[in-house]
C-alpha cells in the first residue's frame, strides 16, 4: 500500500535541526512536498534542501522566514500555496528556550519565547485554515512538550507557551471538528536538541561531574525509561497523526516522553 501522504504539501517551521529536521526528512520520506525555515549555516541548509529533493523525488523549498514578524509569516504562506498550489499539512514545531527564575528573567527574551513558540504557531494556522478549509482537507500539527502538561522550574515562559500550545490546539480542534481537517500537538519529553545539550553542559560544570554523568541525572529526574527521544519517534508521532488512520482523532497532546507523564 502506497503512503497517503504522497503528493501532499507541508509547511514545517523549525526544520533546520533536531526534531523538525527530522519531520521534514519523515514528510519528504512519505512523499510530500516541504516548504521549511529556520536558522543555520546557509550552506548546510542547502545540502539538506537538496538531499529531501533528491532522495524523495518531492520539491523542498527553504524559506527564511522570521517567526517573529506576522508579515514573513504571511509571505511564507502565500510562497508556499504559489510554489505547490496549496498546503496540506502544517507542522509548528519551532520553539526556543531560555532558562531562568521568573524573578530575574529577561525582558526580552519572554518576548521571544512567546512570539516564537506560541504567537506564531497562531499566526501560522490562521493563514493556512482558508487555504485547507478550501480544499476540504488538513492536518495541523503542533510540537508543545511535556511542559504543555506539567511544569519545571526555571522555564516560566517556555511553560507557559507550551500550555497555550494545547489549549490553542484544542480550539482549533472545536472549529473544525465538522470538516476533514484535523489539529493535535505531540509532546515530546527529552530530546538530545541543541536546547537539552546546552542544559547537560550546565548541569556538568555547575556540579564538576562529567558529561556521562550530568546527562544521567537529567534523564533519571525526567524518564523512567533513562532514555533520550530520538527525534525520528518524534516525526513518527507527526507522520500518524497526518494519516489517515487518524483521521478521527482531533485536539489532543499525545506524549512521546520516555513514562515522563506517569510519575
Amino acid at each position: 500500500m502506497g503512503s497517503t501522504l504522497k503528493g501532499k504539501s507541508a509547511i514545517v517551521t523549525g526544520a533546520t535541526s533536531g526534531i523538525g529536521n527530522a519531520i521534514a526528512s519523515a514528510l519528504a520520506e512519505e512523499g510530500c512536498n516541504v516548504m521549511f525555515n529556520g536558522f543555520g549555516d546557509r550552506e548546510d541548509i542547502e545540502d539538506f534542501r537538496q538531499r529531501l529533493s533528491e532522495r524523495h523525488g518531492v520539491n523542498a523549498v527553504f524559506e527564511s522566514c522570521d517567526l517573529t514578524d506576522i508579515t514573513q509569516i504571511s509571505a511564507m504562506v502565500a510562497n508556499a500555496v504559489e510554489t505547490f498550489g496549496k498546503i496540506d499539512i502544517l507542522v509548528n514545531n519551532a520553539g526556543i528556550q531560555h532558562v531562568s527564575p521568573i524573578d530575574e528573567f529577561p525582558t526580552d527574551k519572554f518576548q521571544q519565547i512567546i512570539q516564537t513558540n506560541l504567537a506564531a504557531p497562531f499566526y501560522t494556522i490562521r493563514s493556512v485554515l482558508p487555504i485547507m478549509k478550501k480544499i476540504g482537507w488538513g492536518r495541523i500539527v503542533n510540537i508543545s512538550s511535556v511542559n504543555g502538561y506539567v511544569a519545571s522550574i526555571h522555564k516560566g515562559p517556555y511553560v507557559a507557551a507550551k500550555h497555550g500550545v494545547l489549549g490553542l490546539t484544542k480550539v482549533v480542534a472545536l472549529e473544525t471538528a465538522e470538516t476533514d481537517i484535523t489539529c493535535n500537538a505531540v509532546c515530546p519529553g527529552f530530546v538530545k536538541t541543541a536546547i537539552i545539550e546546552s542544559q547537560i553542559q550546565a548541569r556538568m560544570k555547575k556540579q564538576g561531574i562529567s558529561y556521562e554523568e550530568a546527562e544521567q541525572e537529567h534523564l533519571i529526574e525526567k524518564h523512567p525509561s533513562k532514555k533520550f527521544i530520538p527525534p525520528e519517534d518524534i516525526a513518527s508521532a507527526v507522520i500518524y497523526l497526518c494519516s489517515d488512520a487518524a483521521r478521527h482523532i482531533t485536539g489532543i497532546g499525545f506524549p512521546v516522553d520516555g513514562g515522563w507523564l506517569t510519575v
